[in-house]
């Protein structure tokens, strides 16, 4: 499909999508056929701005004509005048094709210096770092008080900006806005961000007054121990005390953290810095204390931390608490979460273990029942000791036939239609967003009952999210590829349920989805995977583009997760960790894990892999309750033995 000529892909696509309409739905005439071929033709010569091969007669009236516009008139900019683009942005205002000309007009009219012309487009502190930059620069005549403070904020990050903030950033250094400590402020983070080339050029732009500063950075460089034997006062003024500390710290606590501590607890007390560089220091080190096990670190520690109420720290300090088996430890800890981090049924669950542990039955189960009101990993964990069948919390959405007509009728549906007519897929998936995201709570169902009856699986998915229609399950787990999964289910020996929650985590049912590392398709499968799983079932290689078919990728999925079910006999918790992280991480895992499952998967020392084996298993039992008419009844999320084994070397097939 991927290689075929440009007409005959889209003249395919055109018959299977009319073929595929639902009879509610207005079917595509041949003369909007007809129409569409000379609007996607109009489409690619804009792009290349080869304005003669445009039928224009042919384009009029088009509902996407508005695109081939947008390519018009941003070829104008800067020339363009503000009332043009104005008057584009309001004809457009309910696509992305408005917000689009205006990010462009920003951008074009800022590089050129019409800085007026800016400003009478803009609406707002647009998005992007060059955009903000022109902006708070056409600002500097308007309103410097308000240009001062935009610009200060882009000066502070540690690593270089667009070149459109050079103008900005020249001129607000030469009002005085942005002086020497501000510089030096910048350089440290450079520091901290490891931009060596940043740091010089910024040392440069400071004067002989800060040498000995200069001189002291160079030394903490080459040696962070130094740090106990450097001038407390930095700079003029000691104005640059608190940002040197600061960074200096933040690499000596990552390179040694015990000996890191160790100097911190000699030059706190004769050191005046700022609160914001404290703080940032001292939760470095407790955040790294805990990560690394530093016991001798451990009493101080928490002294601090009682002081920081700050969730991810409290929460590294529950899962150490587990580690440990400090079930007390668990109570205390929990405890101190802000309140909206301790309701979840995540903390709930485990304040149940804890209170369960140590003999508190009926406060455990108090716990217990708050947790088991989740629709989670640890919320149906907390269900399943209660005995009771999972919270779904299910909502079933409605909509009569004469309101689906409606829907269809909607512009932005219709362009939608259009643009995966021509095989702009990338175009019809923003149209489409910004509809969401501009829409109603029930016009946003109504697009999300559309995307189900058209079968647009991964646009469904991400309309509920976009909508956050958290509660909608039939439309967030909806039955995609369904039969690929139940037929490769029964010829792998794999729950079926099991490899549909894996594609709904891995790719949100996207059969085109390519991750960074270069995973591809529903069940993201890497190129080499696939290769060997060929190869192991005696077939060709599909290459890079072959993989992303659902069905072959479906089967090589579940073969792959297959055999990790072998490995780890048959378990479910390991085999899906294993699908993540790799099964060598999890073999070592399983080597210094405990014992119960719950504790095995908390203490996965990868977040991804931990959130993920929670949502793949979870995600299971929701497609298993959809699949029993919505119910829980009789579902489980893990078996008997995968609660009772132990999680040791003992899991593994081969020992």
């Amino acid at each position: 499909m991927r290689h075929r000529p440009l007409a005959r892909r889209v003249g395919s696509l055109l018959t299977a999508l009319t073929l595929a309409l639902p009879l509610s739905l207005p079917p595509v005439s041949a003369f909007a056929l007809g129409d569409d071929r000379a609007m996607r033709d109009a489409l690619e010569a804009a792009r290349n701005q080869e304005w003669q091969k445009i039928d224009q007669a042919a384009i009029d009236g088009h509902l996407l004509a508005g695109y081939v516009e947008y390519h018009r008139l941003r070829n104008r900019l800067p020339q363009a005048e503000p009332s043009q683009v104005l008057d584009f942005i309001e004809r457009h205002g309910d696509s992305p094709l408005g917000e689009w000309m205006r990010g462009q007009a920003i951008a074009r009219y800022g590089h050129a210096g019409r800085f007026g012309s800016l400003l009478a487009v803009a609406d707002g502190v647009p998005e992007g770092t060059a955009r903000q930059c022109y902006y708070y620069t056409a600002l500097l005549g308007r309103d410097p008080g308000a240009a001062a403070e935009g610009g200060r904020e882009l000066w502070r990050v540690g690593r270089s900006q667009p070149d459109a903030c050079d103008t900005l950033f020249r001129a607000l250094r030469e009002r005085g806005e942005i002086g020497e400590r501000e510089i030096w402020e910048r350089r440290m983070l450079a520091w901290q961000a490891g931009e060596t080339g940043l740091m010089s050029h910024l040392g440069r732009m400071l004067g002989s007054r800060w040498q000995e500063a200069n001189d002291t950075v160079e030394r903490l460089r080459k040696d962070y121990a130094a740090i106990t034997r450097v001038p407390t006062c930095i700079g003029p003024g000691c104005q640059g005390s608190s940002a040197l500390f600061a960074a200096a710290m933040h690499g000596f606590t990552r390179a040694d953290t015990e000996a890191a501590y160790e100097a911190w607890r000699k030059i706190a007390p004769h050191l005046e810095l700022d609160a914001s560089s404290r703080h940032a220091i001292e939760r470095d080190l407790v955040f790294y204390s805990l990560v690394r096990d530093i016991r001798q670190n451990r009493a101080w520690a928490d002294e601090a931390l009682a002081g920081m109420p700050d969730p991810e720290l409290l929460e590294l300090r529950v899962r150490t608490a587990l580690a440990e088996r400090d079930w007390r430890g668990v109570i205390d800890w929990v405890h101190r979460m802000p309140d909206e981090p301790r309701q979840d049924a995540r903390w709930q669950y485990w304040l149940g273990r804890a209170l369960e542990q140590l003999g508190d039955t009926a406060t455990a189960q108090t716990a217990y029942a708050a947790a088991a009101e989740g629709r989670s990993f640890f919320g149906f964990a907390a269900a399943d000791r209660l005995g009771r069948p999972y919270a779904l919390n299910l909502e079933r959405n409605g909509f009569d036939d004469d309101y689906r007509e409606h829907v269809a009728r909607w512009p932005a549906v219709q362009r939608t239609e259009a643009l995966i007519r021509i095989g702009e897929q990338g175009l019809a998936n923003s149209e489409w967003y910004t509809a969401v995201s501009r829409a109603s709570a029930r016009e946003a169902r109504a697009l999300a009952d559309y995307a189900q009856r058209r079968g647009w699986h991964a646009k469904l998915v991400q309309t509920t999210i976009t909508g956050q229609m958290w509660d909608a399950l039939d439309w967030r787990f909806p039955e995609a590829y369904r039969e690929h999964f139940l037929h490769w289910g029964r010829v792998t020996g794999v729950d079926p349920y099991l490899l549909m929650g894996i594609a709904r985590r891995e790719s949100a049912y996207n059969p085109d989805a390519l991750s960074p590392a270069g995973a591809r398709g529903l069940m993201q499968v890497m190129p080499g995977t696939a290769t060997q799983l060929s190869r192991q079932l005696g077939i060709s290689d599909p290459g890079p583009y072959g993989v992303l078919d659902p069905a072959l990728n479906i089967r090589l999925g579940s073969t792959y997760i297959r055999d990790m079910l072998d490995r780890y006999r048959g378990n479910r918790l390991a085999a899906t960790a294993a699908y993540n992280a790799g099964p060598g991480r999890v073999d070592r895992w399983l080597r210094d894990a405990p014992e119960e499952f719950d504790l095995f998967v908390e203490s996965i020392p990868f977040r991804e892999t931990r959130n993920y084996v929670q949502a793949v298993l979870s995600y299971r039992a929701i497609f298993e309750s959809l699949a029993n008419g919505g119910s829980s009844e009789g579902v489980a999320m893990l078996s008997a033995a995968e609660k009772s084994v132990r999680y040791d070397r003992s899991l593994l097939a081969r020992n």
